[in-house]
């Protein structure tokens, strides 16, 4: 069940077909969850991120970290092959 909270920072993460892709991005700008995610897993603290892109805000990176939270809620894992 999601929160208010959770809500309103997920609906900082869109698509759209014509950015990147169509994967994830943050607020339409041209900025995938992935790459945030990876700046974050490579060590870089959310102030670091913020530094060297200024057009993100706080709360993107936190609209990053929760819709990796919400595709690792799986149901259930099948083992392939």
């Amino acid at each position: 069940m999601q929160t208010n909270a959770v809500a309103s920072r997920l609906s900082r993460i869109t698509r759209d077909p014509d950015i990147c892709h169509g994967k994830p991005v943050v607020r339409g700008l041209r900025y995938p969850v992935q790459s945030i995610l990876e700046l974050l897993a490579s060590g870089m603290t959310p102030e670091q991120i913020l530094a060297d892109y200024p057009d993100l805000e706080r709360e993107d990176i936190f609209a990053c970290l929760e819709y990796a939270a919400q595709l690792a809620q799986v149901k259930a894992v099948y083992s392939v092959g």
